[in-house]
């Protein structure tokens, strides 16, 4: 059965020990718990070796309650547990020093989806270049990533650093983020005090789950549009959506799982992927389908869409699925069917003006050069990610902490 690196703490004194006469401090969210949904904050509380001075909330805030990009959440004071909880997405997107001052050992209990954009890995590395600038020490309670070992996706090229982008990583680096740390600290060359409370029983390369403990561990969610492991594995593809003006399904039920606009034709979509790169619709099952968002892109109009299932045993292939190509490829179906497709969406992202937002979600111009340019072919985009592929998976080599 396998131990979250929080369940590990709780239960084993002797792993807490180093705590003793700490002040302690929690950077957390919703998806923060114990097996038995016990919330960390609350789990940890409760123990009396443990002096909780303060906790920190990411995006989307500690409780997990807002919804969308830019939508920041406030500093409170949690009155059950009588500690100051600071926000990193208000104000700061960093620690500041008297946040800093309130405590002695981070913990960082926070779950991943497994990709690049995902925002919870940049502000592990932001609190971590803090510890080291003020000499506080940080200990990652490790959690699966749900989207397993496979890697995928151009690497980050330098100057498209953001908060969506936290460094040279591939779109699904296929690392914990109790190995991101140890990867941050050596690239970083942090002087910071980080000890990282494994797991233990994960095995990503084991089905049903592949990463996730499907039928041992209920899901919550980590932020309000992850809503299960079907979404986590789409996520390094469908998130490229965001820079789009096609809705990513928010105002659905089914969030970065599928794929639409009142203006497209999916079964033409769907086939035109089948035909001009059918190793990129490998591993998974298309199905064209109609929804109608509550919210955000297109609300209240009928959209044809596509949705991404990647549940069923018999249709999901973990080796074979790529959801980056996937999706650079309904992308570039849609523009031979539409020259014209007003397809990238123009607006500030994650705080960023002058740039583009799918290629601040890319990391670089590569994808959308190569979905608009019309001689592009599948082999042209696959020689660079095949090569940024390899190299990341020997870089990441010396910081994997699971066999």
């Amino acid at each position: 059965m396998i131990q979250f690196g929080l369940d590990r703490l709780l239960a084993d004194p002797a792993l807490r020990r180093p705590l003793a006469g700490k002040r302690v401090a929690l950077l957390a969210h919703p998806a923060s718990v114990t097996r038995d949904l016990t919330h960390s904050l609350d789990a940890l509380a409760a123990l009396p070796d443990i002096h909780l001075s303060a906790a920190f909330g990411p995006q989307h805030g500690l409780r997990g309650d807002k919804q969308d990009n830019m939508v920041e959440s406030p500093d409170f004071f949690d009155p059950v547990h009588g500690i100051p909880v600071f926000s990193l997405y208000g104000e700061v997107r960093r620690p500041t020093a008297p946040m800093m001052d309130r405590f002695d050992v981070l913990l960082v209990d926070l779950q991943d989806l497994g990709c690049r954009i995902y925002t919870f890995i940049t502000t592990l590395r932001y609190v971590l270049e803090a510890a080291a600038h003020h000499k506080k020490a940080v200990w990652v309670l490790d959690r699966p990533n749900p989207a397993g070992r496979p890697v995928e996706g151009t690497l980050l090229q330098p100057g498209w650093e953001s908060f969506v982008g936290a460094g040279p990583l591939p779109m699904r680096h296929g690392l914990t983020m109790g190995e991101l740390a140890r990867w941050f600290i050596a690239t970083l060359k942090l002087d910071v005090a980080c000890e990282v409370i494994t797991m233990q029983g994960w095995d990503p390369h084991v089905g049903p789950g592949y990463g996730w403990p499907a039928g041992e561990r209920s899901w919550v969610n980590p932020s309000p549009n992850a809503p299960n492991l079907s979404m986590a594995r789409a996520y390094a593809g469908t998130v490229m959506l965001e820079g789009t003006t096609l809705s990513e399904g928010r105002g659905t039920t089914r969030p970065l799982e599928l794929f639409g606009a009142p203006d497209i034709d999916a079964r033409q979509v769907i086939a035109h992927m089948q035909a001009f790169a059918p190793r990129w619709v490998a591993g998974c099952r298309l199905r064209d389908c109609w929804f109608e968002p509550t919210f955000h892109k297109h609300a209240g109009k009928l959209c044809n869409g596509v949705q991404i299932h990647v549940e069923d045993p018999a249709h999901y292939d973990h080796a074979a699925f790529r959801p980056w190509r996937l999706q650079a490829l309904a992308f570039k179906a849609i523009r031979h069917l539409n020259r014209d497709y007003p397809l990238w969406r123009d607006f500030p992202y994650e705080y960023e003006h002058d740039r583009l937002a799918i290629d601040l979600i890319n990391g670089s111009e590569i994808l959308r050069e190569w979905v608009d340019d019309a001689t592009a072919r599948p082999g042209d985009l696959d020689a660079l990610a095949l090569a940024d592929e390899r190299a990341w998976g020997e870089a990441r080599q010396p910081f994997l902490l699971y066999p």
